[in-house]
């Protein structure tokens, strides 16, 4: 008898959970009416360009859309079977992935870690915007280093993102995954940009890294304001 388990892992099942989860998520982008802040946003950072794009763990679902035709970006994705499904979706959507560890400590060594780090450079060098989870891995709403330390090693500039939308499921694992529903008003919040010098010592990372969080955190507070939930973004 063939398992769940083995159904969940073939080729064909990820190619078509990665199509039916894109096109999801083109239709929940396409009946929201989304809203930037700042509304010139782009204009703002086009200098800027490429850019480590920082975003919560568990909203990281309709990041894509925020990139223009004409932006190349890539999203670093873990090597776990659900990776692939989200690798094929993002692919769809127009976005290349990196594929290694989520680990934001010290422990690069750790399921392709060190070589996702190195790909992530020289992604960036290459000139294409590289998008990535800010969070500790288990540890919601902790950014950590690593995020900081790829800054520090490409010379690019880290972007706070939060998207929100006003219709929503949040699932009930450890960061709190926001699943987007269509028809409904979302927004999408920027923070200040943080450069990390080549020089940065250990004190003035640990700076960076906290002010990473509190960047996040208010891109957060502002988007679910601006879709009327002020309350989630405080949670």
């Amino acid at each position: 008898m063939i398992s769940l388990r083995h159904i969940t892992r073939s080729a064909w099942f990820q190619r078509a959970a990665g199509f039916v989860a894109a096109e999801f998520l083109r239709f929940v982008w396409r009946t929201n009416s989304f809203e930037l802040d700042p509304p010139d946003i782009y204009e703002r950072v086009d200098a800027d360009f490429p850019l480590i794009i920082a975003f919560w763990h568990g909203q990281h679902f309709m990041m894509p859309f925020i990139k223009r035709d004409r932006d190349r970006a890539k999203v670093l994705v873990s090597r776990h079977r659900d990776g692939e499904i989200n690798a094929i979706a993002a692919a769809r959507l127009g976005v290349g992935a990196v594929r290694g560890s989520g680990d934001h400590g010290s422990a690069f060594h750790r399921k392709g870690g060190v070589g996702a780090f190195r790909e992530m450079v020289q992604t960036l060098h290459q000139g294409w915007n590289m998008a990535l989870t800010a969070d500790v891995p288990k540890v919601s709403r902790r950014a950590g280093l690593g995020i900081i330390m790829l800054a520090r090693e490409s010379g690019r500039a880290i972007i706070p993102i939060a998207i929100a939308t006003s219709r929503f499921r949040r699932l009930k694992n450890w960061d709190q995954t926001v699943i987007h529903l269509p028809f409904g008003r979302g927004a999408a919040s920027v923070g200040n940009l943080i450069h990390v010098p080549a020089d940065a010592n250990v004190e003035t990372m640990e700076k960076l890294r906290v002010q990473l969080e509190v960047e996040l955190n208010e891109a957060n507070r502002r988007a679910y304001a601006m879709v009327g939930r002020p309350d989630e973004g405080r949670s």
